[in-house]
């Protein structure tokens, strides 16, 4: 009877989740009901997958809408119509065909369209016309109740109580921008679109019967049904199992000839192991396909790192898909599979910001746009966000709104409006919005995409699933994970640039090697890592410096117990305790010393979670899978997780565990194991950071340009710029005889790219480059103008970065030589000269000139200055306490200038705010802050500049930090 339901995936008009439909359903007595989104299929796997629980027949169909206008709704008789629909919604959204009034021929689909939108006599056998309830007068009068054999009972449900419809209504407005004073009405759905038991329904219709029987006997002919769980990615690489089991075999033996001089017989068994459990898991395309990517990126000559829980694989390490040694680390091998575990092992591959998107059209190419589609991810309102679109909607100021998206207490407001703001942000809060694009998913399915959802086309120009990777996991399409980073990019370029600045090439995979480099463990042991990929944050190099580790076994546990819950936890502390305090290292249970003996009884790994879970408390694979996979967030809710809970509980008090031992084992389970990493992936990631230490270790100047011109690092680009000149590098403004349109090196000399001329077009930065190749080196202002087109307004801001400086003159007077030049010319007018014509000479009287001038167009135009801050204090302090002087004073009340560099905001265990900082002290030199609640209120952070900071010395693990009392921003010199 409920031909036309919507769940809150019809985007920013449905407010209703797919289950919250199905109870319903089931509390009415419905044994089916038609899931129809509007332009939208997202909503349709969980509802399937859910249905059953709640003695629901699941049908699934698709709302086609131009705008609010229904043209008609498709509903799918089986998985074949389902297929139909969701190819014909992805034309329409994809732009192949335009949404007409009427729908195309389908083989298996029910087609009904609204009142009055068609004349019945058109109607082809599988199509109808819905009749709502507020349309039955109508239809009395209408030449329609003679074709009552093609109407059906047709009733919306978008709602449940009133307060959906707001909701609903609420949502309009945000989509069509609009004051909802001013929404629409034929914008919004009928208030009256809710679900109602049977018999009113049949009440309603009681004057036409047979739209009812109509209606029940399209619902009659529909169900649909997937094999949730079973592995529908491609079967194939090769085009047979059989040479997929030929080819990965011999890729494996000749990987492992290559990675090993002797391997021994474990090494031997233990891929032969892996193969089997692959081959009898039925991955073996999903690997084959990864080491075809893999093999196509070093073909192109593109550097990728291979992490996730498939770098605990021997056979990965053997097709190069990862770059983890295994047997090195003694990785957990049931972490990458087991028999238990239904979905394959994780491959994140990383390739430089650059390079992805050649590995995505290759993947595309390669496996047919058909059977491939990028993962989507759902963007949902979010407090702060839907707090600001209810205000703009309410018609709210927007220092109102700011009001209440930052201040809690303004929330408490007694104004009738702000309340319904915060009532109903907190209503929508975690809607589906719209659709996005997951960081780096790729599915490659067996059948075509379109069998289990439609697509949409995103600007990246590839098809775009309806649903996200834990629907895809549920029906069993595993994605394959392409990322771009900028670590990768910054490797490659610094080869680039030492090869050219140097004549030196560097092997960059002599992984081996860099683990033993003394410069190396100096700069781990110090935490003297900035600019290296994952190491460089002031987290990481707080945590660096308190261990101080100088291993890769120790960089790989650094690159996990940093993650959020450890840190929180307290279990971080407590490993650096144990790392340096070898007494300290007791274990809660004899069991937990042999498990966990390698990190001195503390979980740091997702490995460690599945041991304790399988091996302390007797869980299965399956369920210590489950558990870990629950522990991430995604699946906490579900009951297979809250299941597997209550037998850890269970099993712990049957093996006799006192109960504080069991309680303090799930504590650290749940406190940490949603937010660490693999072991395999932790160390993917400390082989890239070896390789970012080695460049930064023995190529300190090139490696920085490197870092600086694939920006996106932890830092800004002023803060990279800072190190380079500490290591000796003499850093100088844009040049237009020597700069290129990226940050260069010769020498020691580190020339600024026009790429940081933030008003310079990119067009004209790599016109002058292309001339001065072409036509030698600029020999004046006037010469440049001659050659160059730009606009007037262009060439003022390459003299005031100082571009022209090579020729002698200043810059006041290269900016009255422009006028006498230019005159009232906006633009440059460049013609070729058969003779080089003398230039034109003025006299100007002298002009003052001023270093904090140019200091003012730097930050003006770069964002940052070249000189010290410091020296363009009002009021410079004299020369005080130092970042390396701290350590001296701990316990001690000091004063301290520094100049501000980042800061972290975090919330107390009470929920205030409170905050981390970083400062340069006038040498150059990093110092750490710590800002508590009452002091981040009083002395709250001014934005960027130099800070004068009074506060204690406190010291842990020789790590010294100032808890700040007093915080002001010094006052900056002004431009006369």
């Amino acid at each position: 009877m409920y031909l036309n339901c919507h769940s809150y995936f019809s985007f920013r008009y449905g407010t209703l989740s797919p289950v919250q439909l199905l109870e319903d359903a089931e509390r009415f007595g419905f044994t089916s009901v038609v899931l129809t989104d509007i332009n939208s299929t997202s909503g349709c796997l969980e509802f399937i997958r859910e249905a059953p629980k709640y003695n629901v027949t699941p049908v699934v169909g698709i709302d086609f809408r131009q705008g609010a206008r229904q043209h008609y709704v498709g509903i799918a008789t089986g998985n074949e119509g389902f297929f139909e629909l969701n190819r014909h919604l992805s034309d329409v959204l994809c732009g192949k065909r335009a949404l007409s009034d009427t729908a195309p021929e389908f083989q298996h689909c029910y087609v009904l369209y609204p009142f009055g939108s068609i004349s019945p006599p058109l109607l082809r056998e599988y199509e109808y016309i819905g009749i709502c309830p507020k349309e039955l007068n109508k239809l009395v009068f209408s030449d329609y109740k003679n074709y009552l054999h093609k109407l059906v009972a047709f009733c919306p449900v978008t709602f449940r109580i009133k307060k959906d419809f707001n909701a609903h209504r609420l949502l309009r407005a945000i989509d069509n921008n609009t004051l909802l004073s001013k929404l629409n009405a034929g914008e919004q759905a009928d208030e009256t679109d809710i679900m109602h038991p049977p018999e009113v329904i049949k009440k309603t219709y009681s004057r036409f019967p047979l739209l009812i029987k109509n209606a029940e006997h399209i619902l009659s002919g529909c169900s649909i049904s997937f094999e949730f769980g079973t592995n529908k990615n491609k079967i194939s690489f090769t085009g047979s199992v059989a040479g997929d089991q030929e080819l990965m075999r011999s890729k494996c033996l000749e990987g492992l000839a290559r990675r090993y001089c002797n391997p021994a017989p474990s090494v031997y068994r233990r891929l032969e192991y892996e193969i089997e459990a692959i081959f009898k898991m039925n991955f073996i395309s999903y690997f084959l396909i990864n080491w075809d990517i893999v093999k196509y990126a070093r073909y192109k000559n593109y550097f990728y790192v291979g992490r996730g829980s498939g770098a605990n694989s021997l056979a990965a390490y053997c097709l190069n898909i990862t770059d983890v040694d295994p047997i090195e680390l003694d990785l957990y091998f049931e972490r990458f599979i087991n028999p238990y575990r239904t979905n394959p092992p994780d491959f994140d591959i990383d390739f430089s910001w650059k390079d992805r998107e050649d590995i995505t059209r290759y993947i595309f190419e390669t496996h047919k746009e058909e059977n491939t589609a990028l993962l989507a991810t759902y963007n949902t309102f979010q407090s702060n966000s839907i707090i600001r679109e209810l205000g703009k909607i309410f018609g709210l100021q927007e220092g109102e709104i700011e009001e209440l998206s930052d201040n809690k207490s303004a929330r408490l407001s007694t104004d009738h409006i702000s309340k319904l703001v915060i009532k109903y942000s907190e209503y929508i809060h975690d809607f589906p919005s719209h659709l996005s694009i997951h960081a780096g998913g790729i599915l490659i399915s067996e059948k075509p995409i379109h069998c289990y959802t439609a697509t949409s086309l995103p600007p990246k120009g590839y098809p775009l699933t309806h649903f996200s990777m834990i629907e895809a996991e549920d029906i069993g399409l595993y994605k394959f994970d392409i990322l771009s980073q900028r670590g990768l990019g910054h490797i490659k370029d610094t080869i680039d640039i030492i090869r050219q600045n140097k004549n030196q090439d560097i092997d960059i995979h002599a992984i081996s090697t860099f683990k033993e480099d003394e410069k190396i463990k100096a700069l781990l042991r110090t935490g003297k890592t900035m600019g290296c990929f994952y190491v460089e944050s002031p987290s990481m190099r707080m945590l660096l410096r308190k261990l101080e580790t100088d291993t890769y076994p120790g960089l790989v546990a650094a690159s996990s117990i940093i993650r959020p819950g450890v840190a929180q936890s307290g279990m971080m502390r407590e490993y650096i305790l144990r790392f340096r305090q070898p007494e300290r290292r007791k274990y809660i249970h004899p069991k937990m010393e042999e498990l966990m003996s390698e990190t001195y009884g503390i979980m740091v790994y997702q490995e460690d979670v599945l041991k304790v879970v399988h091996y302390f408390a007797g869980l299965t694979l399956a369920q210590a899978d489950v558990m870990r996979r629950g522990m991430s967030g995604k699946f906490r809710s579900r009951s297979e997780f809250q299941k597997a809970k209550e037998v850890f509980f269970s099993n712990c008090k049957t093996k006799g565990y006192a109960d504080e031992v069991t309680a303090e084992v799930w504590r650290q389970i749940e406190s940490f194991a949603g937010y660490s990493f693999s072991k395999g992936h932790s160390a993917s990631y400390a082989v890239e950071s070896y390789q970012s230490l080695y460049l930064k270790a023995h190529y300190p100047r090139e490696f920085m340009v490197g870092v600086i011109n694939n920006f996106g690092g932890f830092y800004r680009t002023e803060n990279y710029i800072h190190e380079a000149r500490m290591s000796g590098a003499a850093i100088l403004a844009p040049c237009v005889n020597q700069s290129g349109y990226l940050t260069a090196i010769t020498g020691d000399d580190i020339y600024l790219g026009f790429i940081h001329i933030g008003e310079l077009k990119q067009q004209t930065g790599e016109h002058i480059i292309a001339e001065r190749l072409a036509n030698g080196l600029f020999l004046s202002l006037e010469d440049f103008i001659k050659r160059v087109g730009l606009s007037v307004e262009q060439l003022r801001i390459l003299v005031r970065i100082g571009a022209f400086r090579f020729s002698g003159k200043t810059k006041k007077e290269l900016l009255w030589e422009i006028v006498a030049l230019m005159g009232s010319q906006r633009k440059t007018s460049p013609e070729k000269e058969l003779f080089e014509t003398p230039g034109r000479s003025f006299h100007l009287p002298k002009l003052h000139d001023h270093f904090y001038d140019d200091a003012m167009d730097e930050i003006e135009i770069l964002g940052f200055p070249l000189c010290s801050p410091f020296s363009l204090l009002k009021n410079p302090p004299a020369s005080g306490l130092k970042a390396l002087q701290l350590i001296a004073y701990k316990d001690s009340m000091i004063t301290i200038n520094g100049y501000y560099v980042h800061h972290k905001i975090t919330r107390t265990k009470k929920g205030l705010l409170m905050s981390f900082g970083t400062f340069l002290d006038s040498d150059g030199y990093f110092f750490d802050t710590t800002h508590f609640p009452q002091q981040l209120s009083d002395f709250p952070f001014r934005g960027r500049g130099c800070y004068t900071i009074i506060g204690k010395v406190v010291e842990e693990f020789g790590f010294p930090c100032i808890e700040v009392l007093s915080m002001e921003k010094l006052a900056m010199l002004e431009r006369d």
